[in-house]
């Protein structure tokens, strides 16, 4: 069921600490979906509005944004993760200084609480 999988996708997009990005196939394999990276792009759109989840510090494999970057969403997704100490280069955020990396007992023993 499709809420189900957004629910599993959202408790993954919550364990992204502030300071980091992961990408959308990162997110999906993370979250037990494979490949299916736009997958959690739907479930990002279908986010309830008064939600807390970090959806700004999901970003695309190249390491962008992947809103129009003249858009109000594309340009406070932006602010949000430089808020964050996020750092741009040349419209890219750099995946190895920046990109989530699970801890040692996620890997080994899951995320918590799934």
């Amino acid at each position: 069921m499709a809420s189900e999988m957004f629910e599993r996708i959202w408790r993954t997009v919550s364990r992204v600490p502030p300071g980091s990005v992961a990408t959308y196939g990162q997110v999906a394999r993370e979250a037990g979906l494979g490949r299916r990276a736009r997958r959690v792009g739907q479930a990002l759109r279908n986010l309830p509005t008064d939600s807390d989840v970090p959806w700004h510090r999901v970003i695309n494999a190249k390491g962008e944004i992947s809103l129009p970057a003249a858009s109000d969403a594309g340009q406070a997704q932006r602010r949000r993760l430089e808020t964050e100490g996020i750092v741009f280069r040349g419209g890219r955020v750099d995946l190895k200084r920046f990109g989530w990396q699970p801890s040692l007992d996620e890997l080994l023993w899951g995320p918590p609480g799934i």
